[in-house]
């Protein structure tokens, strides 16, 4: 199979896949604002689903780096420079892959991951959740649009080499 289209395949599985991450984030934020018991169970559970949607759109993100600009970025900044990356046009080659106002919102949920990957999940603060989950139910339909055009658009590619 032509790698283009293999790439633009792996961007509609994945597109799923994170459908179902996001409904989760959301259906435990719900069940986290009316817990009487069990409340730190149901923190945790979004905060690995704000973790988990974010890593996927990373990879992603990631392949189009490696495999349609011929990129690897590297250092201490690359998960940011990465954003910015896809968040562009590179001329000739592709179209950005989302707008520029996605990627500042994206670049919430990258610092949340970080912080997911960095702290004990006791120091997470509710309150920087809601922020993000008051976000995402505008955000991904969007994203999810942005995401499958850009495989259109792979398929298109495909289709010319």
């Amino acid at each position: 199979m032509n790698p283009l289209r293999e790439l633009a395949e792996r961007f509609r599985g994945e597109v799923e896949d994170l459908d179902r991450t996001v409904q989760r984030a959301l259906h435990a934020w719900e069940r986290a604002e009316s817990a009487v018991v069990d409340q730190d169970a149901y923190l945790d559970s979004v905060a690995l689903n704000l973790h988990s949607f974010y890593s996927g759109l990373e990879r992603l993100f990631e392949l189009v780096a490696r495999h349609v600009d011929g990129t690897l970025l590297a250092g201490a900044t690359w998960h940011r420079d990465l954003l910015h990356t896809v968040s562009h046009e590179t001329t000739d080659v592709r179209p950005a892959v989302i707008d520029a106002d996605m990627a500042s919102n994206l670049d919430e949920f990258r610092r949340f991951r970080h912080l997911v990957r960095n702290v004990y999940t006791t120091n997470l603060q509710p309150e920087r959740m809601a922020g993000l989950l008051r976000t995402l139910p505008e955000l991904w339909p969007r994203l999810r649009a942005a995401l499958l055009a850009f495989a259109d658009f792979l398929t298109y590619l495909a289709g010319q080499t």
